[in-house]
């Protein structure tokens, strides 16, 4: 049982997460989870077409350092149509679901994040193989 106290807090915390649920239209924001310098600072290392690195980027951005929850926090706001995959469609605007001026991958950046998590070959990207690259 909560004291007085304690139910007060409660109550608070749950006024400002009810709060913030409608402002933000109940959607995520990917500065709810990383750094918003650390993501600048991972779309500055990739700015120019083809310069692209996964790991490199998940490292900077700092994604590599959250937990397998975050992770699938993260990797469910990048899958736009909610299917529970990352397809090359998705996958292409990878870098605008962290910021939305950011370029497109190219071509052949999509295909290599494609093909450092699509372990199964289906040609697209499940949460945990999505987890399972962030983290290797």
């Amino acid at each position: 049982m909560l004291s007085r106290g304690g139910w007060s807090l409660f109550c608070i915390w749950v006024w400002c997460a009810t709060l913030s649920h409608h402002l933000t239209g109940g959607k995520m924001s990917i500065t709810d989870i990383l750094s918003a310098d650390d993501i600048a600072a991972a779309l500055q290392e990739c700015q120019d077409p083809d310069t692209f690195e996964p790991q490199k980027f998940f490292q900077t951005s700092g994604l590599s350092k959250m937990s397998a929850s975050q992770v699938r926090d993260i990797f469910r706001y990048i899958d736009n149509d909610q299917s529970g995959y990352l397809d090359g469609d998705e996958l292409k605007y990878f870098l605008q679901k962290f910021q939305s001026d950011a370029r497109e991958l190219t071509e052949s950046e999509t295909k290599t994040l494609m093909d450092a998590a699509d372990n199964d070959g289906d040609g697209k990207i499940g949460a945990d193989e999505f987890q399972e690259m962030v983290h290797s």
